[in-house]
């Protein structure tokens, strides 16, 4: 009887074991929400930029889980969103805050991923070069060297940029170099010229480069997009904690995009990404802060993705497209403003030039 019954409780274990090897490890007695960023700081303090900087700044998203016992767990990643991607890959992150070529690499390469709430758009690419060396435009480039962070969403900025001017990369020399590391470079005559974004501006007021070229005026080519990526798994396990998430997202969003806040956002950057206060103010300028830090999975936001995997696929940056509208899922965005009430909090676009129009009214 003993062996019996010893026999039955082995095979039962087994079976027990069977099915929890089955089971997502993120639904097993999980108390910990991973969160991955790339890194964009070039102070001593880790820095994310906008409405990731409020988040973590504030603790906004430790407060919303605190009285679970969840903890609230940030990697700043230097190697911004390749290194991303990779911790997706070994299922060491749950969400992400993610540039939009390295949310579009990772899907193309088979990341389980969903795109659950937009964080910014429309943000400029700029190209900064020597200065007094006579460079009006990216054709005066030619054969010389270019810094450029590959993998992130300034390559696909930079390349859907010279795609519209009938350019490619290998028109130029491209060096594959981070913000920081890009920014020595030109300031040392090691190179002719960078790609980036507005940060550029702290090396133009120091009398360091020129800028003759950006993404302003192109109808929305080569500007940047960000969002809230997760693993779906994460999303399968814990939905409610999710839409959670994606709730404090919207009241940091809510927060950044009243022009009332601007200086003290301005301020926070200045304290956590070391990015002087002018660098944004010149990038915003007078328009409506909504426009940028809207974060409706709105007809235009989705566009773009679209016409950013098809650029990155013609590029060979990608092997593969994929159905954006099958990546992207609004429902906790869609619940979350239901939730908080802000549903008309930001306007809708279909078009760049809708979008342009009203940050400009604004």
């Amino acid at each position: 009887m003993g062996r019996r019954f010893f026999a039955q409780f082995y095979a039962a274990c087994l079976v027990a074991f069977a099915l929890l090897a089955l089971v997502s490890p993120y639904a097993r007695a999980q108390n910990v929400i991973r969160i991955a960023v790339p890194d964009i700081g070039a102070a001593s303090k880790p820095a994310g930029g906008g409405v990731v900087d409020v988040l973590y700044a504030n603790q906004t998203l430790e407060k919303a889980f605190l009285k679970d016992g969840v903890k609230i767990e940030w990697t700043f990643f230097k190697g911004a969103g390749p290194a991303v991607n990779e911790a997706f890959a070994n299922h060491q992150v749950d969400l992400a805050f993610l540039g939009d070529l390295a949310g579009i690499i990772g899907r193309a390469n088979g990341l389980d991923t969903r795109l659950i709430a937009a964080l910014a758009r429309d943000i400029n690419g700029y190209l900064a070069v020597q200065p007094g060396q006579g460079i009006k435009d990216l054709k005066d480039l030619k054969g010389k060297q270019i810094a450029l962070f590959r993998g992130t969403a300034l390559q696909l900025s930079f390349d859907s940029v010279l795609r519209s001017e009938g350019l490619t990369e290998r028109d130029f020399r491209i060096v594959n170099l981070d913000l920081n590391s890009a920014a020595a470079a030109i300031a040392a005559h090691r190179i002719d010229a960078v790609w980036g974004a507005s940060s550029l501006f702290i090396l133009k007021d120091k009398g360091l480069v020129d800028i003759p070229v950006s993404t302003r005026g192109r109808d929305g080519i080569g500007t940047f997009k960000a969002g809230l990526v997760a693993s779906n798994d994460f999303l399968r396990a814990h939905p409610e904690w999710a839409q959670r998430v994606v709730a404090s997202v919207l009241e940091a969003s809510n927060w950044v995009s009243d022009r009332k806040n601007l200086d003290a956002w301005l301020q926070l950057e200045q304290t956590r990404a070391g990015t002087p206060t002018s660098v944004w103010r010149n990038e915003i300028g007078d328009s409506d802060p909504a426009t940028f830090f809207s974060p409706l999975l709105d007809p235009y936001y989705v566009n773009a993705f679209k016409r950013d995997v098809d650029t990155a696929k013609q590029l060979g940056m990608i092997r593969q497209g994929f159905d954006v509208d099958h990546w992207i899922d609004a429902t906790y965005l869609n619940q979350a403003l239901a939730q908080t009430k802000l549903a008309g909090r930001w306007q809708p676009y279909r078009t760049f030039g809708e979008a342009e129009k009203t940050a400009k009214a604004n």
